[in-house]
């Protein structure tokens, strides 16, 4: 079981990572003006969301193990499962944002973007806390 919980842990990790560095490029993409940089960002996007999508399945499928392997409970538990589906709505939300780039139709600024780049990782701190100290 330590096993799984080791990969629970790689791939929620590597997930964060897409997750932090996707709306990154979204900033950088929303303030491009020269049409090369404009394809390579697109490119970068697509390419990170079909890369992080698999990966966040991997951590999803590997936590689902761990809570019918452990069979955790408590309101700690509740709060951390709400929170990891603000994640994967937020990751949906992303893909539909790769694909309003590649479209051409974004129609919000840098600022929007630097903004929604922190969601995650408010969203990480909140479970941290949630799984180490489980206040309730």
């Amino acid at each position: 079981m330590l096993l799984v919980k080791a990969f629970h842990i790689i791939f929620v990790v590597s997930w964060f990572a897409g997750l932090f560095y996707l709306p990154r490029l979204f900033v950088n993409h929303a303030m491009a003006t020269e049409p090369a940089e404009i394809a390579r960002l697109k490119l970068m996007e697509g390419k990170l969301y079909r890369f992080v999508t698999p990966i966040a399945w991997l951590a999803l499928g590997f936590g689902m193990w761990l809570w019918l392997g452990y069979g955790f409970s408590g309101g700690w538990l509740h709060a951390k499962l709400a929170l990891v589906l603000v994640l994967v709505g937020y990751h949906y939300y992303c893909g539909i944002l790769v694909k309003q780039f590649a479209a051409g139709q974004n129609t919000r600024s840098h600022v929007f973007y630097r903004w929604f780049n922190e969601i995650p990782v408010l969203v990480l701190v909140a479970v941290v806390i949630l799984v180490t100290v489980k206040p309730f």
